[in-house]
């Protein structure tokens, strides 16, 4: 029924705003003790948005990814997509 719907999946929710949210503190103090230029723009769901300068594009690749993968120890491993492109529409 709805209402068993509801607690179910506000459980998930929940915990996966949680998860994004450490991944988020993780990946903010990699960047500032790396010492990168890059920055953090934007979370929209589970995805996180970044100006990246061209130089630091490949470290921050592994570092999102790092953190990211590592912000929870869980029983099933997480998937991290890293997409690029000069602006929003072009980022594949």
């Amino acid at each position: 029924n709805l209402s068993e719907r509801t607690a179910i999946n506000t459980v998930i929710q929940g915990s996966a705003a949680d998860l994004i949210k450490l991944a988020m503190i993780a990946v903010y103090r990699r960047m500032a003790r790396e010492g990168m230029r890059s920055r953090m723009l934007l979370q929209i769901h589970d995805e996180l948005v970044f100006e990246v300068s061209p130089d630091e594009i490949e470290p921050m690749k592994r570092l999102v990814v790092e953190e990211m993968t590592g912000a929870r120890k869980l029983a099933v491993p997480l998937k991290v997509d890293v997409a690029l492109g000069r602006n929003w529409a072009e980022t594949e």
